[in-house]
């Protein structure tokens, strides 16, 4: 992933980062392909390792103590948004 400095003059980017502050937007190319801007002023990766085993990776998240208790403390503060209204929000049928 590439980290890409907006420039101070570019108002419609800067524009788009003032909404994603508030709210995650997505955004729309003509072509229909969508992109999401959201900020990761909170947000906290987790290094669980490059096996091309699935296996493996998935004993080496479990096995992640951070995460797994960074996940359970989300799980119980989140709001919870069911996926029918996600596909709403999304336009997914």
């Amino acid at each position: 992933m590439n980290t890409l400095p907006v420039p101070i003059d570019s108002k419609a980017l800067n524009d788009l980062l003032k909404k994603a502050r508030r709210h995650s937007v997505i955004l729309e190319a003509a072509d229909g392909q969508r992109f999401v801007l959201a900020s990761l002023e909170e947000w906290e990766g987790f290094n669980v390792g490059n096996s091309r085993d699935f296996g493996k990776e998935a004993a080496r998240t479990t096995s992640n103590e951070k995460l797994m208790g960074a996940l359970s403390s989300r799980r119980k503060s989140a709001k919870r948004t069911s996926l029918t209204d996600v596909k709403k929000q999304l336009g997914i049928k």
